[in-house]
């Protein structure tokens, strides 16, 4: 599977270990930083990260920050990204199963890192069920409508 991984300073050291997780576990990663604990601001690293997957570059994002909130917020403003913040193992199950989630935000200050792994594992692994629930997400694609009309080309 192809994996972008962003973050922001307050989880540069988790990015970092699940990067090398992903990559042993044969996925393709490509991390778009920051590589350093300077204070950045999360949108300029989720958006990028968000846009990979919208676009098709990626299958799906992974995003930390020290909620996962601002993280999420500024993902689900790119039209095609479906991000959900994991925090248990119901909210990485159903993110997937009932809402096709392709982007999985996680809080470095509030969820241990083995926490964090293991929710990603279970997210990564758990397909989307489809059937009632592909209209219910259509409906939600068919929000991002509107926005992907009055995009710039560059945005």
């Amino acid at each position: 599977m192809r994996i972008v991984l962003a973050a922001d300073h307050a989880a540069v050291g988790e990015k970092a270990a699940l990067y090398e997780d992903l990559k042993a576990a044969g996925h393709e990663v490509t991390d778009l930083g920051p590589f350093d604990a300077e204070s950045v601001d999360y949108p300029d690293y989720a958006a990028p990260a968000a846009r990979a997957v919208a676009a098709g570059e990626a299958d799906r994002a992974v995003l930390l920050c020290g909620t996962g909130i601002g993280q999420c917020m500024t993902a689900n403003k790119i039209p095609g990204a479906r991000a959900a913040v994991l925090w248990n193992d119901a909210s990485a199950e159903m993110s997937r199963r009932h809402n096709d989630a392709n982007v999985a935000c996680f809080g470095a200050r509030l969820q241990p890192m083995a926490e964090i792994s293991r929710l990603l594992r279970l997210w990564l692994a758990t397909p989307f069920d489809g059937g009632r629930h592909e209209r219910r997400v259509g409906k939600m694609n068919a929000l991002d409508a509107p926005r992907r009309a009055d995009a710039a080309p560059d945005a």
